[in-house]
């Protein structure tokens, strides 16, 4: 009798309480199905080769339509390569303001490693690869695809998302180098042809601040983010519910979970190795 008295005095308690209580309950989903997804890629490895080997292709070159311009590959190395051109531009002009616009070659090497690579190729992921793939998972939610596999003795999960987790995993690695080298040259192209820097002073300081660790750092940050990716996009789909109106809400509800992902990645690996003073010293 004294609870439901205090539920019915105090209905706002209550629902703040619900709600409380199912943001719990779906972050304990959330980490079920991620744990089940990963503890089961051995096993999508071993048994299921062939649609993991498929998967790397349609991830990597895309499908249908997608295929003509090359997938994956060619939308993210667009992306890196003007976005490596808009820091050169920009970084010349606003160098240029205080006289050391022949340092550009050193915010080249300094952004694109660190911030602009990663966070591109990233977001690139999420609207190819992610979304792709919360489509797909969704549209075989819905149509009960999912629960056919089962009636059938084929597990879902290592079938359908993990096959998909190793795949994307696989992809990310000569993706991303692609990526940086798209960045990379369209950095110098748009310092030395278009603004007339002299290629042998912007190799210069390119060299000196390019460090070798942090290209590694900055794979190792590319691949958190496509397992977070692959991860939050496939758990979305594989979750979706409401038919076709439902499979589009999981789509743009995993790009915007992917999307802040993305961003926090790259706070918290670039807090972690670089620490609060960015591991930077400029002196002279």
């Amino acid at each position: 009798m004294v609870a439901e008295s205090l539920n019915y005095r105090f209905p706002a308690v209550r629902r703040q309480y619900r709600r409380t209580m199912g943001a719990v309950d779906n972050l304990g989903e959330h980490a079920v199905f991620y744990g089940k997804s990963i503890g089961s890629a051995p096993r999508a490895i071993m048994h299921y080769p062939r649609e993991t080997i498929r998967l790397i292709a349609e991830i990597s070159m895309g499908t249908g339509a997608l295929a003509v311009i090359g997938g994956t590959v060619v939308i993210v190395g667009f992306l890196t390569l003007f976005t490596g051109g808009t820091i050169a531009v920009q970084g010349y002009s606003s160098l240029g303001n205080i006289g050391v616009e022949s340092l550009t070659g050193f915010f080249a090497a300094f952004i694109n490693v660190r911030i602009a690579a990663p966070v591109i190729a990233g977001i690139g992921l999420a609207a190819t690869i992610g979304a792709g793939s919360t489509a797909q998972l969704g549209a075989m939610r819905v149509s009960e695809e999912i629960d056919a596999l089962e009636t059938m003795a084929i597990p879902s999960i290592p079938y359908l998302v993990s096959t998909r987790v190793v795949a994307g995993m696989i992809a990310i690695v000569p993706l991303y180098a692609l990526a940086v080298i798209a960045s990379f040259l369209a950095s110098r192209f748009a310092t030395v042809l278009l603004y007339g820097q002299s290629g042998g002073l912007y190799d210069h300081y390119f060299s000196t601040f390019l460090i070798p660790t942090d290209i590694l750092w900055s794979f190792v940050q590319a691949i958190v983010m496509a397992l977070a990716v692959m991860m939050i996009h496939t758990y979305y789909g594989y979750n979706a519910t409401g038919g076709p109106v439902g499979v589009g809400v999981a789509v743009g509800n995993a790009v915007r979970a992917s999307l802040i992902a993305v961003v926090t990645v790259t706070l918290l690996i670039s807090l972690a190795i670089y620490g609060m003073s960015g591991n930077f010293n400029l002196s002279g």
